[in-house]
This record gives structure tokens, sequence and C-alpha cells, in this order.
């Protein structure tokens, strides 16, 4: 069969309990309202316009067709249909990776469509577990990033210390807690420099304090979360653990993901750590053992940004007519936690196979004119490759959280 590389998307990185669950807000429809200005320290969360999803908005960009085309090994494929969970009982809270194209070094207020097709493909998929909030927030921008490749100058002057960044997504979580919340369970979700803003938040506003009675599980993609070699706690967080079985609560979950025959290079920027701790690797497909075959949910076609490339994934050969925004090709890529030299990532496998109707590659890596950047390995795919597993977890996790609560 005809080897053809997938598609992918971008994403950068950088660095109560009660006896019975709360009942659920009513949904109110929010207005939209004028945006604040750019340069003001501290944004008031309670603006609908500051939201990308969150219950009652008007236009609540995790409400959107998100059907998978089943792709099987024969070529043959059927539709998987998405339902949403009518009346869930926990929260979810994301962050999403970098993915502004604006010009200048932070993003402004104003959604764009890089954030809304990061939310489709990162975390709407969680609305059938939970209630969902995603906030925007003043991130460092694409523009600022691409300086380091060679890209141009960012417009503007930075944003002043403390305003923006890690700071918009702590008020927005205060203001979520203080109005939204009502003592629920909350899982918190984020990728890249999502990732690194929510691994700071868990660690100086959640542990130690009221809310970690709170805490489901957190998932950090695409960033690491350190712990001493050999142990599940210590290094990033005193008292948290990171996961280990599907039901366990009060646990993080964090992988980076790189090619199996393509390791990390000396120079990757994923994966290492020091002072006597190591990047951890939980893998979602298989928690206790840390080797699995993922449950995917791949883009049908198109980028992000087209840091990916510009070549459209065939899935089968010959090419199925595919009409749904997402494809599954079961049992395509196994997973493992491994650790080679100073690195420890997750290592993905194509299982190519001559007798499969179905693609022998995969893309994932970030496309350079000079050929793919190792250096950031499968960054692109670090959520695709695992979505159903990471659902299926959160789950597992919220069933557990309320029958303890």
């Amino acid at each position: 069969m005809r080897a053809m590389l997938a598609g992918a998307t971008l994403a950068l990185t950088l660095m109560s309990s009660c006896t019975t669950a709360p009942p659920p807000l009513p949904v109110q429809v929010l207005p939209l309202q004028p945006l604040p200005a750019v340069d003001i320290a501290h944004a008031d969360f309670a603006n609908p316009s500051l939201w990308l999803c969150r219950p009652g908005l008007a236009d609540d960009k995790c409400k959107i067709n998100l059907d998978a085309t089943v792709i099987a090994t024969d070529g043959k494929t059927k539709v998987e249909k998405y339902a949403a969970a009518s009346d869930p009982k926990v929260d979810c809270f994301f962050v999403y990776p970098t993915v502004s194209d604006d010009k200048t070094w932070a993003s402004d207020w104003t959604v764009d469509k890089m954030e809304i097709d990061d939310i489709k493909l990162q975390f709407a998929r969680f609305g059938s577990v939970c209630r969902q909030f995603a906030p925007i927030y003043r991130q460092t921008t694409l523009t600022a990033l691409r300086i380091a490749s060679g890209g141009p100058q960012p417009e503007g002057e930075r944003l002043p210390q403390g305003v923006g960044g890690y700071n918009d997504v702590v008020d927005a979580w205060n203001w979520y807690m203080a109005n939204a919340n009502n003592g629920r369970g909350v899982i918190l979700i984020g990728h890249s420099q999502g990732a690194g803003v929510l691994a700071r938040l868990i660690a100086q506003e959640i542990e130690g304090k009221p809310a970690q009675k709170q805490l489901i599980s957190g998932m950090i993609m695409g960033s690491s979360v350190m712990v001493p070699q050999g142990k599940l706690t210590g290094g990033a967080y005193k008292t948290i653990p990171l996961c280990t079985a599907e039901d366990q609560v009060g646990c993080m979950i964090s992988y980076v993901t790189f090619r199996d025959r393509l390791p990390p290079p000396d120079t990757a920027r994923f994966g290492k750590a020091g002072g006597g701790n190591v990047a951890s690797c939980t893998n979602p497909a298989n928690l206790a053992t840390g080797k699995g075959i993922p449950d995917s949910y791949f883009l049908t076609k198109g980028f992000l940004n087209g840091s990916g490339g510009n070549v459209q994934p065939a899935w089968a050969t010959p090419a199925p007519t595919v009409t749904t925004p997402f494809v599954k090709t079961p049992g395509l890529v196994s997973t493992q936690c491994v650790t080679k030299g100073d690195y420890t990532y997750l290592e993905l496998h194509v299982n190519g196979n001559p007798n499969d109707a179905r693609t022998d590659e995969l893309g994932g890596e970030i496309a350079r004119a000079t050929g793919p950047d190792l250096n950031w390995g499968l960054h692109l795919i670090d959520v695709d490759h695992s979505m159903g597993d990471l659902i299926r977890i959160a789950g597992k996790q919220s069933a557990a959280y309320l029958k303890a609560n």
C-alpha cells in the first residue's frame, strides 16, 4: 500500500467533599459584552467574551460537530457519532497551547480561527464527560517563538512583567472557583504552553490548598512533570502523584511524544530533566504498564497553521470518502514509555502492514525546509494519538471521584 503522510495540528511549547454531587448550574445564555483593553493587568472573567467554552455561552466553541469516520484495516468505513453529556457532574478546565498567529509579542483578547480550531481538536470532545471551561489568555504568540528560526520581529512592546500569560489564567481560575465551581470536582487539561501554565497553576494555586480536594486529575501533555527517578511523587509536586490506574483521582498524567525511528536528539526540547529528576511518562493507553494501543482521533484534513507541512492524508488505498471532521484508525499506532539516554518519553510506532489498506505513515513532526524538526518530536499530535484514552480515563476518574464524594 502506498504510504502517505497524515495531517497533524500545531501546538508549540514554552514554557469538599460532600455526600452527594451538587446540582448543575442553571443554563443561562450569556450575551456578548465589549472586550476589555489589552493593556489592563487583570481582566474581569465574568465577561463571557473572555471564554471560548463556558456553560451558557451564546457562542460556545465546544458545541460543535465531533463525529469521526472509523476506517477498518480493509478500508471499509463507518461513522462514530459524538454525543455530549446531558448533565455532567464534574468540570474540565482547559488551557490551549501556542496557537495565536498575532503579529505581536502576546496575543490580544480577540478570538481567532486558531484558538477555535484547537478547541475542536484538543478539548471539545471532553464534553462527553464534563462541563467545559476554556478561558482566553494573552499568550506568547507563534510570531514571538519564530524569531529563533529567523522569523520577523514582533510588532509593539512586550507586555509588562506580571501581565498576561499565566496571570490571565490565574485570574480565570480564581473567577471560576469563586463563581462557577460550586464545590465540584475538576479535571485540568493543557498542552504545550497551556500545559506549562497549568502545571504551574497546580503547584501554586491548588497543591496544599483547599482546592486540592477537588482535583480529579491534571492532564499535562507536551510538557513534562518532573519526578525523582523511580518515584511517583516529588519533583514538581510534593503530594500529587503520577496516575497509575484509570480510576485513580488527585493524580497527574504527563508525557511528550517522539517517533520510534526518530528519537530525541541531544538538542530536543522535551523529555529531559536534571537535578536528580526525570521527565514523567504516563501512557494514557495503559497507565499501569506504560505500553499500549491508543484510541486515536486524528483530524481528517487541514492544519492549524501549516506547521506539519502541506501533504494531506490518504487514509487508505483506495482513498475512502470521509465527510466527518475526524478519522479513527484502530490499531494503526502503538505507544510505550521509554528511557533512552537522558530522555524519558512516549515512543510512538506506526504499525505499517502491507495487508492493511490504510496508510503506513503518519505525520506529526514540524516541517521545516530542511526536513522534519526532530527537536520537537511528534509534538503536533501529542493529544490526537491518545484522545480516546484521555476521555475514557476522565470518565473513570470522575466516576471514582463522585463515588468518594
